[in-house]
Formats: structure tokens, sequence, C-alpha cells
């Protein structure tokens, strides 16, 4: 067994984290993904009302106020995904998102006929996108 430079002189050198990648995921698929959650951000500010409106009519509290932190919250977030500056924290922000408003926006199993339809199809993109927010925060626990 040979002694390294390290034992002979008593320092410790740094061990890389086995599960570190070292390298942000696809700048390309963290701008379509984000870019696109942020556009609807501000789209969402500019309909701020009618959001508010949905949201009361679906029972959040404070709808006036938690709207537009929540869609502030979603614009903040993905700036930092597509920059990827606290990726963990900007991932776990769109986790929180989509956990927290699929189900309570987009209950559609509590409706009847098209409005259903539309409210289901819209819960599943939630889910994929649920889903690619989960695979940012993975990969930015592996930073």
């Amino acid at each position: 067994m040979s002694v390294t430079d390290g034992e002979r002189t008593g320092e410790s050198k740094p061990v890389a984290d086995p599960k570190s990648t070292g390298n942000p995921p696809s700048a390309i698929g963290r701008a379509l993904y984000a870019g696109v959650l942020a556009y609807m951000a501000l789209d969402g500010f500019k309909n701020n009302a009618k959001r508010v409106e949905v949201a009361e009519a679906k029972g959040v509290p404070m709808p006036d106020v938690l709207v537009p932190f929540v869609t502030g919250m979603l614009f903040v977030a993905n700036l930092g995904v597509v920059f990827w500056k606290l990726p963990r924290l900007s991932a776990g922000a769109l986790v929180t998102f989509f956990i927290g408003t699929t189900p309570a926006i987009h209950d559609f199993w509590t409706m009847e006929g098209k409005e259903r339809h539309d409210n289901k199809i819209n819960f599943l993109k939630n889910l994929a996108l649920l889903g690619g927010a989960i695979t940012l925060l993975d990969a930015a626990d592996k930073e």
C-alpha cells in the first residue's frame, strides 16, 4: 500500500461527491422549459384579475395576495432555471408551484363535459411539467 502526498503531509484532500456530475442540464432544454413557463408567468401578471377570480371561485384563501405571489415565484424560479442560479431553490419552487396549484385549479374530477376534458388536459400537462421540475431538482441536487 502506498502513501499519498496528503497522508505524508497530514493535509486532507477534498473528495469529489460521487453523485456530482459537475455539469448543469442542457442549456437549450432549460431555456425551452423555463423560458416558456417564465413567459406564462408574465402573461399571468397581465391577466391577474381573471386568475384571482378563478382562484377565488376555487376557494383559494387570499387569492388577491396569493395569485400574484405565486406568479412572481414562478417567474423568478424559471429565471433561476434558465441561468442555473440557485438551481435547487429554483427547481424546488417549481415543484412547490405545481404540487400546490395543479389539483386546486385543475380539479377536473369535479366537472362535466368540455370543462372536465379541458381541465383534465391541463392537469395532465402540469403533471408532465412537475416531472420536468423534479428532474431539474434531481440535477441541482447533484451539483
